[in-house]
């Protein structure tokens, strides 16, 4: 599916995805028309997706991460689903993943200190429909993380 130009454009944007179509050409060795026309191409196989801003919420006075696992009833066939919806409700979750086995889904939740996390729990993950069994982890440290691919 890619090609060797393909899988270099792909690694030097991930090394600087803010680098421009002219400086990221010149950088490849090739025209930025036909830079472009490439990138045309990887977006519409669905390889690029789109560009996004990243904000780090430790700047913004967030000090606190709670990876919550979350066990769901399973008599209600619409559980999941409802659970789902409510929890993409809750600004401070920042991710939602869903597993097979015992643990159903995770949701990893942000807050300013422990008394912000503490009511955000009482007052919004305590109120999430369907939950069976809920266990916290509080984070300590991110060793990797990483979206880059290995291209």
């Amino acid at each position: 599916m890619l090609d060797d130009l393909d899988r270099r454009i792909l690694r030097h944007m991930q090394g600087d995805a803010e680098q421009s179509i002219p400086d990221l050409a010149a950088t490849l060795g090739m025209t930025p028309t036909r830079l472009s026309r490439r990138l045309d191409k990887l977006r519409e196989a669905g390889v690029l997706l789109g560009s996004r801003v990243v904000i780090d919420w430790h700047a913004l006075g967030y000090t606190v991460e709670v990876s919550l696992r979350v066990t769901l009833e399973k008599a209600n066939p619409r559980a999941f689903d409802e659970f789902i919806a409510k929890a993409r409700e809750i600004p401070e979750v920042l991710e939602i993943q869903t597993f097979l086995g015992q643990v159903d889904v995770r949701l990893s939740v942000i807050a300013r200190d422990m008394a912000h996390y503490q009511q955000i729990y009482r007052s919004a993950i305590l109120t999430l429909p369907h939950i069976s069994d809920i266990e916290a982890l509080m984070h300590v440290a991110r060793i990797k993380t990483n979206e880059s691919l290995p291209i």
